[in-house]
């Protein structure tokens, strides 16, 4: 049976996708945040168990097609600021470049470098002193507690002076030596002018960069045990995805929700949905995005965390609240994150040492989860323990009882989503809002009234949907580089380079020449703004662009793994659906009453049911509220309606 694995890892949960010629199977594990590779074979192992009924990673290794992994860690660690102490050197003509940088965004620029800034003349790295001024600058900035060097240039020559010091660098600090402190060199990592996106895409991808490498070179490494026949693929944040050791850990970044946002096309197109706007709720964010008549929107120069990088970015925005966000009454309101519980310590209700409540626990106490099937049956709740954690942090500070607490965390964590929605997104009459992640349904609907949008959509793969998205994503790989002469001689030569350097990574990821695509482009920095010229067969220099302040030659070399599908999927209402029990839960304005609970797995397309009631599936749950109607689609996806 011929099959491949998509993996995305989450800050609480991974999620593992197993996509055959027979359908589409899901399951998930806890995130081990201390070891991320412990919960990526954890993945593999439950993937097996789900394919053979028992466990078998040799087999499945030994028959898997591809494997895919995404993450949310890189997109975790920037929203909670943890990462390694950062040392930024800059040229002296940018003494007011470090001010510049932190008006980005503060927080991330104090938390990532803060004081740890030094200058060195750029115009005397060619003499005997440069060495004696570079050791001292690097030694000044390791004795404040960096432990990662940046290196960003300004000016015309900026890769020649980089270069220079790297060449100090590496003679007074050898690799081999214990004491020998990574450094990173901007014009490695992008060739963007503009210094101000260059230093932060050096010193995001820095940041990145440690966690990222050995979590996996780890994962490659015991994947390499097992003598898997093709190299794990990494899915990064342009939608396409390269093998490890050419991937760099920028592209890391929010590459999870990318998937998501894949999704989100395919799904919008196979019901024809014109506006939609996505809310992907994880364990430590909600990861925002929108898609406008079949399209997502990318920007060539990207923003991470509202910070303008030189890479292309997906327009996701990720806001700090998520299933194990932490909720706290204070000044008589409550607050929500960014700090997150993760998986471990976890929720209260994990019982694995959490002290602080969560919206998992707030949902478990007002009756919406079901102990006994939470997480496909496999992880108890404890109710105690989520109870004290509410008491402690929410009730007791703002003078409510529990149930006045409960559901004051559910208005404010549905509040804050509508909110983000508006801040992020255009929402029309017409916006369809898409909920995914394992706790996207659970509020989906009270967001949607809060938002004012009539109508939620929650595919049957909601749970692992970023998973599932990145199922058919192509491999490739992308280069860019500065043309110094404007001339159609150099664009030539330029594109010769590349095209070699395209061959050789190509072929390192099993592809011959000939089985991909190679697409090139110019774009140009002009006084009336940037100008994008494809490139066909010909590579004569465009004579509109000699003048241009600045011209960048982008190459990407790209096998195709898609396959369009074309199809439509209709909903409509058949039939009554029949619940499977009832539960008692807390509702707003009318305590705790029955609500009927209806398990998706045994509904058929057309079913449709009203609300108030609760819809379960194996690794989602979902409130449906008064006013709102549930139907299954065709397909199986739960389309959901604000009736008038």
């Amino acid at each position: 049976m011929a099959f491949q694995i998509n993996i995305d890892n989450g800050g609480t949960l991974t999620d593992v996708c197993i996509m055959s010629d027979d359908g589409v199977k899901k399951t998930k594990v806890l995130t081990t945040p201390y070891d991320l590779s412990k919960c990526f074979f954890e993945g593999l192992q439950k993937a097996s168990e789900t394919l053979y009924g028992a466990e078998d990673v040799k087999r499945l290794l030994e028959e898997v097609e591809l494997i895919r992994y995404s993450t949310t860690q890189g997109t975790n660690a920037i929203c909670e600021r943890k990462g390694p102490k950062l040392g930024l050197i800059l040229d002296r003509d940018a003494a007011d470049l470090p001010q510049a940088l932190r008006a980005h965004d503060p927080d991330v620029y104090d938390a990532l470098v803060g004081d740890r800034v030094a200058f060195v003349e750029t115009s005397a790295l060619d003499t005997p002193e440069a060495e004696v001024e570079v050791v001292k600058t690097i030694n000044q900035l390791t004795a404040k507690g960096a432990n990662r060097l940046v290196v960003s240039f300004g000016g015309a020559n900026f890769h020649a002076a980089e270069e220079l010091v790297k060449k100090i660098v590496l003679r007074k600090y050898p690799r081999h030596l214990l004491g020998a402190v990574p450094v990173l060199y901007a014009s490695d990592l992008t060739v963007d002018r503009n210094p101000e996106r260059r230093a932060w895409s050096a010193l995001i991808n820095s940041f990145l960069h440690t966690s990222m490498e050995a979590f996996l070179y780890q994962a490659e490494n015991r994947l390499r045990d097992y003598r898997t026949k093709n190299p794990l693929l990494i899915f990064r944040n342009d939608g396409d995805a390269s093998r490890v050791a050419k991937t760099v850990a920028i592209k890391t970044y929010s590459s999870g929700p990318r998937g998501g946002m894949e999704g989100l096309k395919a799904f919008s197109a196979l019901y024809g949905f014109r506006d939609t706007v996505s809310i992907d709720v994880g364990g430590t964010t909600t990861d925002i995005g929108q898609c406008t008549e079949g399209k997502v929107a990318e920007i060539r120069r990207g923003n991470v965390e509202g910070i303008s990088v030189s890479f292309p970015l997906c327009e996701i925005s990720s806001a700090g609240a998520g299933g194990s966000s932490v909720f706290k009454g204070k000044d008589g309101k409550i607050a929500i994150g960014p700090e997150s519980v993760g998986a471990l310590p976890g929720p209260a209700c994990f019982g694995r040492g959490g002290k602080e409540a969560t919206i998992t626990d707030a949902s478990l106490l007002a009756g919406l989860l079901d102990p006994t099937s939470y997480f496909g049956g496999g992880m108890g709740l404890d109710a105690a323990r989520a109870e004290a954690a509410v008491r402690t942090n929410v009730a007791e500070p703002l003078g409510l009882d529990l149930d006045a607490a409960v559901l004051a965390m559910s208005e404010a964590f549905e509040a804050k989503i509508a909110a983000e929605l508006h801040r992020f997104t255009t929402i029309s009459p017409d916006t369809v809002m898409m909920a995914f992640g394992g706790a996207g349904p659970l509020n989906a609907c009270g967001a949607a009234d809060k938002a004012g949008i009539k109508r939620v959509a929650i595919p049957a793969m909601a749970a692992v949907f970023s998973a599932y998205g990145i199922g058919s994503c192509d491999v490739s790989q992308r280069y860019v580089v500065g043309l110094n002469e404007h001339s159609s001689e150099a664009l030539a030569t330029a594109l010769d380079e590349l095209k070699q350097k395209a061959a050789r990574d190509m072929f390192a990821e099993g592809f011959e020449a000939g089985s991909y695509a190679i697409t090139a482009r110019l774009v140009a920095e002009t006084p009336e703004g940037e100008v994008v010229h494809e490139l066909g067969e010909s590579t004569a220099f465009p004579p509109a662009l000699v003048e241009a302040e600045a011209v960048e030659l982008e190459l990407n070399a790209t096998k195709s793994l898609r396959q369009g599908d074309g199809g439509h999927v209709s909903v409509s209402r058949k039939a009554q659906a029949t619940p499977a029990g009832t539960r008692k839960v807390l509702v707003p304005e009318q305590g705790r009453i029955d609500l009927p609970v209806y398990r998706l797995n045994a509904m058929a397309p057309g079913d449709y049911a009203q609300g108030p009631a609760i819809l379960e599936e194996d690794y989602f749950t979902a409130r449906v509220p008064a006013g709102w109607t549930l139907a299954v689609s065709d397909a199986g996806d739960v389309i959901l309606d604000r009736e008038e």
